[in-house]
């Protein structure tokens, strides 16, 4: 079963690659870094809201907890600032540059949040 994830985990590295590129080249057309990832974010959320409709219309009715702790929506901000930052740099370094540097600051701080069980991550000194 694992290999199916690894398989997942490798789709959706080869997805940020093709977006880095999309998002890069409608950068071009927009000439506006922020329009650009509104206009991605806007493209993803009508594809996620049509997947809700046909998979689970119920989530789509039941009300967001209110115990959940106010950052725990700040997701969406920080995948705005990502998207933007990206079609701002990838047209100046190139996508390996660009995601060489973003992958290699992910592992590094995966590598810390796991140390410390920050954010839910499994507490790496935990595990024996």
């Amino acid at each position: 079963m694992k290999e199916l994830y690894f398989a997942i985990a490798i789709f959706a590295g080869l997805a940020i690659t093709v977006q880095t590129g999309i998002n890069s080249q409608l950068s071009i057309v927009t000439r506006n870094p922020v329009l650009t990832a509104l206009i991605s974010f806007v493209v993803g959320t009508a594809a996620l809201l049509l997947y809700l409709l046909f998979s689970d219309r119920n989530a789509l009715l039941q009300p967001v907890s209110v115990q959940a702790k106010w950052w725990l929506y700040t997701g969406g901000l920080l995948g705005a600032l990502y998207v933007s930052t990206i079609v701002v740099i990838a047209p100046r370094l190139g996508a390996a540059t660009t995601l060489g540097f973003v992958v290699a600051s992910q592992l590094i701080f995966a590598v810390i949040f796991d140390q410390f069980g920050w954010l839910g991550f499994r507490c790496a000194r935990c595990l024996h």
